[in-house]
């Protein structure tokens, strides 16, 4: 039996439902204390309506994330015509990012469950790392045709060189992650993209 108008206004206001109090709560309690119980008691349904639409509190607070990384200009990085400023402006970002307390707990319990589950461990790359990385890979491809980098350049290691050092000292915990770390690592990198 299809779904009525009023049924679908009341499975889209319980989703929306879910999905802030998911965001809610990944703010609010460690992940690892999250349940679905929580999620559903905060949403005001029951655990049955979030089994219906996601199999694990993994794959509701990954939807939760992409609803709140999504931006008016999705994925598309900014092209002033300066390589090393649009760079600078994404390596800086990354890091003010990684500094939000409310995004980086989206993050932690990302990094979480994409080495536990494989199916969101596949939906994280198709949904939003590769997409983010097509995004980065585009702008330095235009910066090889405008001469801005070397030919031939590998994206994919150019990538690794511009966005590993910050993950690395984020997933490490290392700390440092500034500014001023973000415009080394870019002088770093800058040296190999345009040698």
């Amino acid at each position: 039996m299809p779904d009525t108008p009023s049924a679908t206004r009341r499975s889209e206001r319980a989703r929306a439902a879910i999905i802030a109090a998911a965001t809610e709560l990944i703010r609010e309690v460690p992940y690892a204390k999250l349940t679905v119980e929580a999620i559903a008691a905060r949403a005001g349904v029951g655990k049955q309506t979030i089994y219906r639409w996601w199999p694990s509190k993994g794959a509701v607070v990954f939807d939760a994330m992409l609803e709140l990384d999504s931006g008016p200009d999705g994925l598309a990085l900014p092209n002033t015509g300066d390589i090393a400023a649009d760079l600078r402006a994404l390596l800086r970002g990354s890091i003010a990012a990684l500094a939000d307390p409310g995004f980086e707990s989206f993050l932690r319990a990302m990094y979480i469950e994409i080495q536990q589950d494989p199916e969101i461990g596949t939906a994280y790359r198709e949904r939003l790392l590769l997409p983010q990385r097509a995004a980065v890979a585009d702008r330095l491809a235009a910066g090889v045709r405008s001469g801005e980098l070397r030919p031939g350049l590998d994206l994919d290691l150019a990538i690794d060189l511009l966005l590993g050092p910050i993950q690395s000292r984020w997933s490490l915990g290392l700390g440092g992650l500034t500014e001023s770390y973000a415009d080394a690592a870019l002088d770093a990198a800058l040296a190999h993209l345009r040698a």
